[in-house]
């Protein structure tokens, strides 16, 4: 919800200093970006970003004349200033959200972004996947799924000040007012259940494109592997995608249930049914 307010004042900022309307600003240029969260060690997350002003149809069009990096610097420092989101209120205190005071921007220039050498996508690219593999597990040491009750963390070695946070999280998702927010089916995660990474449509490819591309890859590497000719898919039929959602269900039982399981097996001589895991 934070970003989101940003982005609706950097449009704002960046029409105020071109000395357009917020209506005439998509005729004229256009906002594109693609960003990552990132996990500090002390838990907080932040976001790398790399932000774009083209033309109105996107990369495909030259923006305007007015469009500089030093115009568009200044606009994002503005709208991170002013979005702000209204919290819950808890007894009785209003809470709010906001950027911190952390903000860093530069502006890239082939020569220095990549030691000298071109600028390329692919560069931009890595630049950004970098930060997409640091999650909360990787960055804190915290869980890498989900937690169906608090006292697992009891068992579990973890950093005093991250269990404090999957705590609170578990805490405050027991409130009414704040189960809307799903904390506890987050608080692995510290509280954040915003996706890791966003681009706007006109930034790049589209997901759907490279789903495409990597649905005829794998056919052409079967069609390979059966020893037949790899012939490119010329159809114009549509194709369905069929996505597989998988959950963590559990690895068997663990040294205190394994020794409650034979405790309480039949002694009678009646056979006994070995315990396994009821969910």
């Amino acid at each position: 919800m934070l970003w989101r307010r940003f982005t609706i004042h950097l449009g704002r900022e960046i029409a105020k200093r071109a000395g357009l309307t917020q209506r005439e600003l998509p005729e004229r240029a256009r906002v594109s970006f693609a960003k990552v969260a990132e996990y500090q060690k002390r838990g907080a997350v932040h976001f790398h970003a790399v932000i774009r002003l083209d033309g109105p149809a996107g990369g495909e069009t030259a923006p305007p004349h007015w469009a500089s990096a030093e115009l568009l610097t200044d606009a994002i420092r503005a709208a991170a200033t002013r979005a702000v989101v209204t919290g819950p209120i808890l007894d009785g205190h209003t809470h709010t959200f906001a950027f911190g005071p952390q903000l860093d921007t530069r502006t890239i220039h082939a020569p220095d972004f990549n030691d000298g050498q071109t600028l390329t996508d692919r560069a931009v690219a890595a630049y950004i996947a970098k930060y997409a593999t640091k999650g909360a597990e990787t960055a804190t040491g915290t869980l890498d799924r989900r937690l169906r009750f608090v006292a697992e963390l009891a068992t579990m070695n973890l950093p005093a000040h991250a269990e404090r946070l999957i705590r609170t999280a578990w805490a405050l998702g027991a409130r009414k007012d704040l189960e809307h927010l799903r904390l506890r089916a987050w608080a692995h995660m510290l509280g954040f259940r915003g996706h890791f990474s966003t681009k706007t449509r006109r930034y790049s490819t589209t997901l759907g494109t490279l789903r495409t591309a990597r649905a005829e890859w794998r056919r052409l590497q079967t069609a390979i592997q059966r020893g037949e000719e790899p012939r490119p898919d010329d159809s114009n039929d549509e194709t369905t995608l069929v996505l597989a959602h998988w959950t963590y269900s559990g690895t068997g039982l663990t040294p205190t249930e394994q020794w409650l399981s034979a405790s309480l097996a039949d002694t009678s001589g009646a056979p006994a049914t070995e315990g396994g895991n009821a969910r």
